[in-house]
């Protein structure tokens, strides 16, 4: 066999290898967790989640209980989704824009407006959060669902990595579209929308991420049980008259999923929007 070839194979072979141990223990806390959502909550509070399989103590009661049991588990899920989904589509659909208008058109002010974005970014979301409180009581959105995600609809990230990953679109394309007696607006939803895959896919797993995760801002907006979302759902499991971790961990564990989904379905241009968002410009 031929030398550089041999080399080259036992380095795919060493790289396959370390990827695999290194996959291995990114998954050890996710198969523990899964593990303790089996097992009953007087298990979990004398050693913690662990590793050791105990065949006669799984079931899958604490499943059961968030299905049956007296909880708003589901109402807490639901909640949770339709935040994610109408405060993800909302964000891309505006900052897209944005970011396009600032990367394709000239205008006074616009090297302005973009400090501006950058500035945002710096700025810490607890230091906004009085004045976006005040905000939200002046508007009546306290304890409703739109008031849980209005606010950060308009994010700076997504609007600098679409601003990035528009700055390197052909400007032949829109020269030849307005010949051709396009709009503006037909311009970019026809044509660019479709070019900017990437940034779309790789916002669309960030956002939807954060949104689902989001556990401060809806902490201090939302108050009766019907509209909390799940990340505040499960903390009330918690109480100084009980814990039940077991319940918690089960719910912790459906919580996963659409998480998952999602990087599944938006994983093929997650990398290539992430890197162009990031030299590009």
């Amino acid at each position: 066999m031929n030398p550089a070839r041999k080399g080259k194979k036992l380095t795919s072979i060493l790289l396959f290898l370390l990827f695999l141990v290194i996959s291995v223990f990114a998954l050890f806390p996710l198969f523990a967790i899964v593990l303790g959502s089996l097992k009953p909550s007087t298990e979990i509070l004398r050693f913690g989640l662990n590793l050791k399989l105990q065949p006669e103590l799984l079931s899958l009661n604490n499943y059961s209980f968030l299905f049956t049991g007296d909880t708003d588990y589901f109402i807490w899920y639901k909640n949770s989704i339709v935040i994610t989904i109408i405060s993800t589509l909302s964000c891309l659909l505006l900052t897209s824009m944005v970011g396009y208008g600032l990367a394709v058109y000239n205008f006074k002010g616009k090297n302005v407006i973009f400090g501006l974005v950058l500035i945002v970014m710096m700025i810490p979301v607890e230091i906004i959060m009085l004045p976006l409180y005040k905000l939200t009581m002046s508007l009546g959105l306290m304890d409703t669902l739109l008031g849980a995600f209005l606010p950060f609809v308009v994010a700076p990230i997504p609007i600098f990595f679409f601003r990035q990953y528009a700055s390197g679109l052909p400007k032949d394309l829109l020269d030849a579209s307005r010949v051709d007696g396009c709009t503006e607006i037909g311009i970019y939803f026809r044509v660019m929308m479709p070019l900017m895959a990437p940034p779309f896919s790789s916002m669309a797993i960030l956002q939807a991420l954060g949104s689902w995760n989001n556990f401060l801002w809806p902490l201090i907006v939302l108050r009766s049980s019907e509209n909390l979302t799940l990340p505040i759902g499960l903390s009330t499991l918690l109480t100084p008259y009980g814990n039940n971790y077991d319940v918690l961990i089960a719910g912790s564990v459906m919580a996963i999923f659409p998480v998952l989904i999602l990087y599944i379905f938006f994983q093929r241009y997650f990398i290539e929007g992430m890197t162009a968002g990031g030299v590009k410009g």
